[in-house]
């Protein structure tokens, strides 16, 4: 009973709430094919036994975020982002799917037991899984739940009236910060709880570098085109790819597995984040629907396009797009965007990341994981 009254909480408070265009995207898991994404993700939670995508429910449901969430339906009627945010906790759509527990979930089953004479110390598998590789799974998602939370902060220099009183955005901004940090300390309780001081080392420089890429997501390429697609490749590693790849390699870890098991997963989950933000970036410019375009002025087809016509013709495009100080019309930027040669570029990149990941997880036996492994490294892909 007290856990349905909590989804109910919970469900009310984000049902009336709707992204705003132009706000920064906050999907959990962002299928970059829905159909076919949806079918690859759905075949792989029945081989790791049970589905992942509330994975976060069962710190989400605890008594005192149940108090935080009593607070937060102050929030509806405003646009503050944390309001979609929290709906991504108990929506699951075919666009909202939590990705990086179930990809750290099959690749522990992937990669089995380590075979060495001290595997009789761990503890019995269960569908192939040990339990600390499945706690790892929950503290991957805790940890970029928390930082979802945390970016969902509104810049209170850029507030409308029309976003709602400027009281409740201040408020959503202290419930994102306290929430936020109540999520990374539940993880952080959790990966001390594993008693493996490598595993302790790898997950808690991934959150370093989470925190090191937000801070430098938004800084500008100056240098000449190889450094800058290096700098755009090393940001977005930083904050859409490093815990993925560490918390794959921290599986290894766990399983007692080599030094070259533990590389071969670090590399997979590394090139498969990578090329996944690559193909969200390009879903705007490959799919056009009847909404107005919006697509950061930071992905990859952008930089791209930048570093093709140069620093110059860039402002001029900018300039001749903004029809005021506040207000950019995207789909001029679109149409130029999309007939450089930006995109291809993306679209190359995304395909060379991919076939990175595969390389990386056919160097594991032949399995049921290893295949699931396979098909989501091919659907990051498609396009």
């Amino acid at each position: 009973m007290a856990v349905c009254s909590r989804l109910s909480l919970l469900t009310s408070l984000t049902a009336t709430c709707s992204p705003r265009r132009g706000w920064r995207n906050l999907s959990l898991f962002s299928a970059p094919s829905p159909s076919s994404w949806s079918k690859v993700v759905s075949d792989a939670e029945k081989i790791v036994g049970y589905p992942t995508s509330f994975m976060s429910l069962r710190c989400l449901l605890s008594d005192e975020l149940s108090n935080v969430a009593m607070h937060v339906r102050k929030l509806v009627g405003t646009k503050h982002p944390l309001l979609n945010t929290a709906r991504g906790f108990v929506y699951d759509s075919k666009h909202n799917l939590q990705m990086r527990g179930l990809v750290v979930l099959l690749m522990s089953k992937a990669a089995g037991q380590s075979g060495s004479s001290s595997d009789a110390l761990l503890p019995d598998m269960i569908s192939g899984i040990y339990p600390s590789q499945r706690s790892l799974a929950e503290i991957t998602e805790l940890i970029h739940t928390a930082f979802l939370v945390h970016r969902g902060i509104v810049n209170l220099k850029e507030w409308t009236f029309s976003d709602g009183p400027l009281k409740d955005m201040q408020f959503g901004n202290k419930m994102a910060v306290l929430s936020g940090d109540f999520l990374l300390a539940n993880a952080c309780t959790g990966l001390a709880q594993l008693n493996n001081t490598k595993v302790v080392e790898l997950v808690s420089s991934a959150i370093g570098d989470l925190v090191q890429g937000v801070y430098y997501e938004h800084s500008t390429c100056t240098e000449e085109g190889k450094v800058c697609v290096a700098s755009w490749e090393e940001q977005t590693f930083l904050s859409h790819g490093a815990l993925l790849a560490k918390s794959c390699q921290a599986a290894m870890e766990l399983a007692r597995h080599d030094a070259e098991a533990q590389t071969l997963a670090y590399e997979y989950g590394k090139h498969l984040a990578l090329a996944h933000k690559l193909n969200s970036d390009l879903q705007p410019f490959l799919k056009r629907g009847s909404d107005p375009v919006v697509f950061s002025l930071d992905s990859a087809p952008v930089v791209f396009h930048r570093l093709l016509v140069g620093q110059e013709i860039w402002t001029r495009q900018l300039q001749q797009a903004q029809s005021s100080t506040t207000h950019t019309d995207y789909t001029k930027l679109w149409t130029g965007i999309r007939s450089g040669g930006g995109v291809k570029q993306a679209v190359d990149l995304c395909t060379q990341h991919g076939n990175t990941a595969l390389e990386a997880i056919l160097r594991f036996p032949p399995s049921e994981a290893r295949s699931a492994l396979e098909n989501i490294a091919g659907a990051v892909t498609r396009f």
